[in-house]
């Protein structure tokens, strides 16, 4: 089941009370020896702002709590994300620590704001972060925005929005949308999403210009940005402190062929380090895989069960220990288990719980009947459940199907952290986004769970050794490897796991997608949750920045943060993989255009003809910048689109609103599962 209803998010009780507003004063941007930040030759001393300009200025800095930015000063963390909210840290890998500030975070209707403590221990932001500002009254067709179906615009040598990597000087692709949920002109964002994982540990510099207003009138720059693009001196200490990093930034633009006197706004940010994005799930593996050395995780056999469902002539069922890294016993609630206060040391990782050491997970495993009259061994695959779903959804029809018809044993476990038990957690975070963190933590161990499964599921003296999996005392296992399939959240996850698994090296990814801060909005799935959120957050602007600030740490458990290390340049003690996208065209619960981000990024291939007929495609250039796979047999990663008869979707940040199929996504794969491209 990919869509799940939850009563317990509508009836949490809610009360709606208004959000603060923003902007600020202080400047922590670090000294220009820090990467990202070359200075340019000394320009000339700047002329002095005129009194209604310097006026305008102090007003945008004296009418928001410390800490903001008067660039934009809609919302206190606008634009984003920005150099401005880090501070020096020479312990960093980027050498910058982010520092959000507490009195700028969103707050929710009952005043509670957003305690930033976790995200001050990133050193960046999101390899795909979406980029917000607010521009009043902004005309997106007048102002040549460039949109998903035509990222090549993005790269043209007038386009209106630029982005560029301070440290290479490349232009980046992209596209850019306006908030298609805002009801209001002072509420709706301008998001620019990169068409590809920007490479960790970059700084770089964001450039709007050609901006018109839906008058027709060019959109003025704000004062701020105005006496920094014009070099008119302020005499203002919070003013002056930043002048030498945005003059480092025109001058990159400049050197790119765009000129300071044509902006209406530039900024800078830097990506987080792959150390910041991966080290919490790679220490936890490594200190869990280690302890097994070349073990087996300890399991038990709780129930045999011959032919419950179609196809199935033995379930097995039972749970399988796991270190425990998070507080408690786990539950939903539990974050990561610390020995000492995160506050002193933010690189701290978590240690495994004294008290509660060990998990047991649920594991299910079918048996086909085509393993019982087959003379070979059945492969062996780890299945991966859809949205806040559970282990049970391996006894899906479709999933049997697929079991006999290629004589396979399917083995599940749950999504910890992502799983049904959640639900009501998830509307906890939705109520107040501080509880965030701890979500992703125990998603962590999650992922730490599946990896054990894996590795139970493969070992000789794993399941293998078990008289269940054995008839006449031969084993009904072939051990020589283990593969992984997954559709839509199953799909999504499916891609972490492949960054972090040691065991599985070939992965199906059923209806997937990646970066939940683009999939959101365009999913039908999130609308019960939406209402939820709207609820809390009532503000646009605010809902637009709980999901951006959301990324940067939920790329540790989105494949949007690990992408990059998957078919190429993986992880340390961790092999490459190979990866099938099955993407549903016009999906409405997982957005297809994130699995082209995907692709661009990690090298995967496409298969074409992408649709036959006459469908129309809307993409100028479809499929931009994902190669075409050269020739079959092909045995590489790639993205197959099937079709079950949805139109295109929408341009907007919007699920599509006409539905022809109730799901697309399983109608497709219900003909992909008889096929196979590498």
């Amino acid at each position: 089941m990919r869509r799940v209803i939850c009563a317990a998010v509508l009836v949490i009780g809610i009360a709606l009370a208004g959000c603060s507003s923003s902007t600020s004063t202080a400047d922590s941007v670090p000294p220009a020896t820090e990467p990202g930040l070359t200075l340019p030759d000394a320009a000339p001393e700047p002329a002095k702002a005129d009194a209604d300009t310097l006026a305008a200025v102090q007003s945008a800095l004296d009418g928001a709590p410390a800490g903001c930015d008067p660039l934009d000063t809609t919302r206190c963390l606008l634009p984003f994300p920005s150099n401005l909210f880090t501070v020096h840290d020479s312990d960093a890998n980027t050498l910058r620590r982010v520092a959000f500030p507490a009195d700028g975070m969103p707050k929710n209707s009952s005043g509670v704001g957003i305690d930033p403590a976790e995200w001050n221990r990133n050193d960046g932001f999101s390899p795909n972060t979406p980029i917000l500002v607010h521009l009043p009254h902004l005309d997106a067709a007048a102002s040549r925005l460039p949109s998903w179906t035509d990222i090549g615009s993005s790269l043209e040598p007038d386009a209106t929005v630029v982005l560029i990597d301070a440290d290479t000087q490349e232009r980046v692709p992209l596209w850019a949308e306006l908030d298609a949920h805002a009801t209001r002109d002072a509420d709706r964002l301008l998001t620019i999403r990169p068409a590809a994982a920007l490479p960790e540990g970059h700084t770089f510099v964001v450039a709007l210009r050609g901006m018109v207003d839906t008058s027709g009138k060019p959109i003025e720059p704000s004062p701020a940005f105005r006496v920094y693009r014009d070099s008119l001196a302020t005499g203002i200490d919070a003013i002056e402190q930043r002048r030498a990093a945005m003059e480092n930034d025109f001058a990159i633009l400049a050197d790119a062929g765009i000129e300071p006197h044509d902006l209406q706004i530039a900024w800078d940010f830097t990506v987080a380090s792959e150390r910041n994005i991966s080290e919490r799930m790679l220490h936890i593996r490594d200190i869990a895989l280690g302890q097994l050395g070349d073990a087996a995780p300890a399991y038990r056999v709780t129930s045999l069960t011959l032919g419950p469902q179609r196809g199935v002539f033995l379930q097995i069922a039972g749970t399988f220990d796991v270190p425990n890294f998070l507080t408690g016993d786990g539950s939903p609630g539990h974050g990561f288990n610390y020995a000492a206060f995160t506050s002193t040391n933010p690189d701290e990782l978590p240690t495994q719980n004294a008290t509660n050491p060990i998990i047991q997970a649920p594991f299910v495993c079918n048996m086909p009947v085509a393993d019982v009259i087959s003379p070979e061994p059945a492969h062996l695959v780890i299945y991966g459940h859809g949205l806040l779903g559970s282990h049970d959804e391996v006894s899906a029809g479709n999933v049997q199907d697929f079991a006999n018809e290629h004589d396979i044993i399917f083995c599940a476990t749950d999504w910890t952290g992502f799983e049904d038990a959640d639900t009501l957690f998830v509307a906890q975070v939705l109520a107040d986004f501080s509880n965030f963190p701890v979500f992703i933590d125990r998603q962590h161990q999650g992922i730490l769970n599946m990896l054990f499964l894996g590795r139970l599921m493969k070992h000789a003296s794993g399941f293998a050794s078990n008289a269940a999996f054995q008839i006449g005392g031969e084993s009904m296992i072939d051990g020589s490897d283990v593969f992984y399939d997954g559709n839509s959240q199953g799909g999504i996850l499916g891609g972490v796991l492949a960054a972090f698994s040691q065991d599985a090296t070939r992965f199906s990814l059923g209806v997937p997608g990646m970066n939940y801060s683009t999939l959101l909005y365009r999913s039908s799935d999130f609308l019960d949750f939406e209402a939820l959120l709207t609820n809390r957050y009532p503000k646009a602007t605010d809902r637009n920045l709980v999901q951006a600030i959301a990324q940067t740490i939920w790329d540790r458990t989105d494949p949007n943060g690990h992408v990059q290390h998957q078919l190429s340049d993986p992880y340390a003690n961790t092999p490459a993989k190979k990866i099938l996208y099955q993407v549903a065209y016009g999906d409405h619960q997982v957005a297809p255009v994130t699995v082209e981000v995907a692709a661009r990024t990690n090298g995967a291939y496409i298969h074409k003809p992408v649709l036959l007929g006459t469908k129309d495609v809307p993409e100028v250039t479809p499929y931009y910048g994902i190669p075409e796979i050269p020739s079959y047999p092909f045995d590489g990663s790639a993205m197959v689109v099937w079709d079950a008869g949805n139109p295109a979707p929408p341009l907007s940040d919007w699920y599509p609103a006409e539905i022809n199929v109730g799901d697309p996504g399983y109608d497709s794969l219900a003909s992909c599962a008889q096929t196979h491209h590498g």
